[in-house]
């Protein structure tokens, strides 16, 4: 059985990652290389199905190749979708997760609730999700990644 401790601690690495990504864009060869490393470890590309739906799309929502992903995250010349502006190289000095809550199963986790990215000024932008994570290899890997920002009425 996954236990809760095992997702936050995947939770503090992807959200460290994140923050590292942002750390390397004055360094381009190296923040690619990174960002794809990141993603390898972090999602199930290559290994399941991913169901990959970022906050800042409105395009090209779904993104189900670790190419589109990574458009996402770092955007560049090679982008594989126009619209990305590179979400990680803001970049975000700090992630932080509030869970809402959890379903553990023996192979199989979900976690929804909310994370917050602190940019430089210190300012934090509240986002939305939900992750699954599918155990391979006896490691915890995002299958669903769903974000998005907050109802605005």
């Amino acid at each position: 059985m996954i236990k809760k401790e095992q997702v936050l601690e995947v939770q503090e690495k992807w959200g460290n990652g994140v923050v590292k990504i942002g750390s390397l864009k004055e360094n381009r060869s190296e923040c690619e290389a990174f960002a794809s490393s990141f993603l390898d470890a972090r999602y199930a590309f290559g290994e399941a199905t991913v169901l990959f739906k970022p906050t800042k799309c409105e395009i090209e929502q779904f993104r189900p190749t670790k190419s589109q992903a990574l458009s996402y995250f770092i955007a560049g010349n090679d982008r594989a979708c126009d619209e990305d502006k590179g979400f990680a190289i803001q970049p975000w000095t700090k992630v932080r997760f509030e869970n809402s809550g959890f379903i553990l199963e023996e192979k199989r986790a979900i976690a929804m609730g909310n994370y917050y990215f602190t940019d430089l000024s210190g300012n934090e932008a509240k986002v939305e999700y939900t992750f699954g994570y599918k155990l391979i290899e006896g490691e915890l890997k995002i299958d669903v990644h769903h974000s998005s920002f907050p109802f605005q009425n």
